[in-house]
């Protein structure tokens, strides 16, 4: 038997539930501890909605809408720094609506979690600033490996 695609569980269940992988969606979301519920969009995507969307590579991601454009999205991980532009309806395959953290379950509509997401997506030149910061040791790192090689 083939394990199916994120696309046919959400086609055949209409609710996918999985751990994510990777630290893309740090803090909010954790690699191996955090269960996420996802379902099919209905319609457009809202500014902050958090869709699941396959890039023209094949690769699924998890991250934030930060802006709804006539055609497309424009998309980034809570971890991330750069945005991401050309996202289309076509690439979203199911839209974040909870996530369940040791037991308990928090929701997108939850008062705390709509804080969050305001001030840390509101705030994003100042985390994209601090981002870069905590993330130029590495980067020096490997450029001067690429370089003394």
């Amino acid at each position: 038997m083939s394990e199916q695609t994120f696309e046919q569980v959400l086609e055949e269940q209409g609710t996918l539930v999985y751990t994510n992988v990777g630290n893309s969606m740090l803090p909010l979301i954790r690699e191996g501890r955090d269960l996420i519920i996802l379902k099919k969009p209905e319609g457009r995507l809202k500014k902050y909605d958090v869709p699941l969307y396959k890039r023209d590579s094949g690769q699924y991601v998890l991250h934030r809408v930060l802006k709804v454009r006539e055609s497309d999205y424009v998309i980034c991980g809570d971890n991330r720094g750069r945005r991401e532009y050309g996202i289309t309806d076509r690439n979203i395959i199911g839209v974040l609506t909870e996530i369940v953290r040791n037991g308990k379950t928090v929701r997108v509509t939850d008062p705390g979690y709509r804080l969050y997401v305001h001030l840390w997506c509101d705030l994003f030149p100042l985390r994209a600033a601090i981002l870069f910061f905590v993330h130029l040791p590495v980067t020096l790192r490997r450029k001067w490996k690429q370089w003394t090689r």
